[in-house]
């Protein structure tokens, strides 16, 4: 009888340990009980399933998480290495357009652009507004930086390198030319419409809208060039 109780006692404990999450790692013998019972429950196998869920290897939450998307910074290009190379597709894509590759309103956004420049003033040689412009550097300077289009540097060679166009099919951007000095081309505009052309006139004036019907134009008139980059638009 003595040691079926002894048997069921330590059944019983076996069973507590089993389902405590937390378990001392030594079982503490109850008072009153002889030396061959302490023996028996010493001697029991402790089973602690909480201490060696802790035990076992944890992924860590570090791991389970998506690595991060790469900064801007690393996967842009260097954008100030490219500058040069974006001015250039500008200036080709402007070209583009130019030669009737694509519709669209070179003509109008030249002659908005040189609408802009009046007022300032006629500096013989002056190619940019901080100087001032002659006739051709004006004429240069709004082809350039409306519609990208690069035209050669004086009023002459503008006059050679251009179409000829007559005067009763003139366009909007078209160049008009004068012979002011002599008998060489010596003065260019820009053709706006009805008669009327804007340009960089002379020392001590400032470039402004003037007609082709006026007395001193009408004399000096030679005719008007169309640009080859805006001969199809």
């Amino acid at each position: 009888m003595h040691l079926k109780r002894l048997t069921a006692l330590a059944l019983a404990t076996f069973c507590i340990a089993a389902v405590t999450p937390v378990i001392a790692d030594t079982v503490t013998v109850p008072q009153g009980l002889d030396q061959s019972a302490a023996l028996l429950l010493t001697d029991l196998p402790v089973f602690a399933p909480a201490t060696a869920l802790a035990q076992s290897a944890v992924p860590d939450a570090s791991s389970l998480i998506a690595p991060a998307a790469p900064a801007a910074s690393q996967v842009a290009t260097n954008d100030d290495a490219s500058a040069d190379d974006d001015d250039d597709s500008l200036v080709a894509a402007a070209t583009a357009k130019l030669a009737g590759h694509v519709d669209g309103h070179a003509r109008e956004a030249l002659l908005a652009f040189a609408m802009k420049l009046r007022d300032i003033r006629y500096h013989r040689g002056g190619r940019a507004p901080s100087t001032g412009f002659d006739c051709s550097g004006f004429v240069r300077y709004v082809f350039m930086h409306s519609i990208g289009l690069d035209l050669p540097t004086n009023s002459a060679s503008q006059f050679l390198a251009g179409l000829k166009v007559k005067r009763s099919e003139m366009k909007t951007g078209d160049l008009v030319f004068f012979r002011t000095r002599g008998k060489a081309v010596s003065h260019v505009g820009i053709y706006i419409d009805n008669g009327q052309f804007i340009h960089s006139p002379s020392a001590g004036k400032t470039v402004r809208v003037d007609s082709l019907n006026e007395a001193y134009w009408a004399k000096h008139f030679v005719g008007a060039k169309r640009p080859e980059g805006i001969a199809k638009i």
